[in-house]
């Protein structure tokens, strides 16, 4: 995966009703060891990494590049949308196009957090990238994965077998308004 080295980064901050996305500050470092280190949030992403590990190879201030925005709730990280060019995805249909990430912490989930990010990262580069095709994968198992990617717009491309487990590909398409379906 490459960042999204042609956009002009960084934005202004993103707010939304309830969140601001905005670039890695260094207070977020420790909000991400708790992000990368959690079971939780990896139980579909192959497992969490060994937080001695995370706290010795991340950076003062980490994940800043194109494409990466912290997501903030009342001034605290809850999470994180990633935007990056799936230059070397194992699937054909899915290389070089723009790929959707998101983890949030495990008290963030089930608000509609993730939805509201998500949307306004997409809105994003919708206005940067005009036109630009996403992709997304996620495990056919992450069931409130694969239901934000319906609410995203997102259909299915192909599902296929990697890591272990059966992994769903999906595609949002340039023609859909925003990226967004009505509620």
């Amino acid at each position: 995966m490459e960042n999204l080295s042609s956009v002009e980064w960084p934005p202004e901050p993103i707010v939304t009703e309830r969140l601001v996305l905005r670039v890695s500050e260094t207070r977020d470092r420790a909000a991400f060891v708790e992000l990368l280190a959690s079971p939780e949030v990896h139980t579909y992403l192959g497992g969490p990494r060994p937080r001695d590990e995370v706290e010795r190879e991340l950076p003062g201030v980490p994940e800043r590049w194109p494409g990466s925005f912290v997501v903030e709730l009342d001034g605290a990280m809850i999470g994180q949308v990633l935007l990056r060019r799936a230059t070397g995805h194992r699937r054909p249909a899915a290389a070089g196009k723009a790929d959707l990430g998101y983890l949030f912490q495990p008290r963030a989930w089930g608000f509609g957090y993730a939805f509201e990010a998500c949307s306004a990262a997409l809105g994003w580069l919708d206005g940067e990238l005009p036109g630009e095709p996403v992709v997304l994968a996620t495990q056919s198992a992450n069931v409130a994965s694969m239901r934000l990617a319906a609410k995203l717009g997102f259909t299915e491309v192909e599902r296929f077998e990697a890591w272990g487990a059966e992994q769903w590909l999906g595609m949002r398409s340039p023609a859909t308004p925003g990226g967004v379906l009505p509620q």
